[in-house]
């Protein structure tokens, strides 16, 4: 797939799944009211979703650099992606996208929030074990086995893998 078309289908994904994830879906269950809570740990939630939307972005516009495709099902990338955030943990947008609504459930003092995070938390786990991880060792063999081997899935590791030769 040409850069291009997958900047765009990544870019419309990006509004499509995450951004109903951890944006339509957190704002229809709170309205984004705020309620009162501890301030120290509104600024961890504000903190988390900075860092969380960096590693959202990043790790979708590393599919387009180094994947030559999008993370949507319906146009994967060419190439295993196995930089960037990639290199730390092999789910970084699902552990960024609950990052989102966990912070989102710290800054507005939601609980309601964090039962929904749980939610996604199982519907990810499920997708990644019975549909992504099969079609990835199907597309690319020993080489996402290797990496599969080396990078944890959901818990990132403090030193990033050393990139392949």
């Amino acid at each position: 797939m040409e850069r291009r078309q997958a900047a765009l289908g990544s870019a419309a994904f990006f509004v499509l799944a995450p951004g109903c994830v951890a944006g339509l879906f957190p704002w229809l269950l709170t309205r984004w009211r705020s309620l009162p809570f501890w301030l120290p740990l509104r600024w961890v939630g504000v903190v988390l979703l900075v860092a969380a939307l960096a590693v959202l972005v990043a790790s979708f516009a590393r599919f387009v650099a180094e994947g030559f495709g999008t993370p949507a099902p319906v146009a994967p990338p060419d190439r295993l992606v196995v930089g960037g955030f990639y290199r730390y943990v092999r789910n970084p947008m699902y552990v960024a996208v609950l990052s989102l609504i966990i912070g989102q459930a710290l800054v507005l003092g939601q609980l309601i929030l964090f039962a929904y995070a749980a939610v996604v938390c199982a519907a990810f786990a499920a997708m990644v074990h019975w549909h992504e991880e099969p079609a990835l060792r199907r597309q690319f063999g020993e080489q996402y086995d290797t990496y599969r081997a080396a990078v944890p899935g959901w818990v990132p590791r403090l030193r990033p893998r050393p990139p392949a030769p």
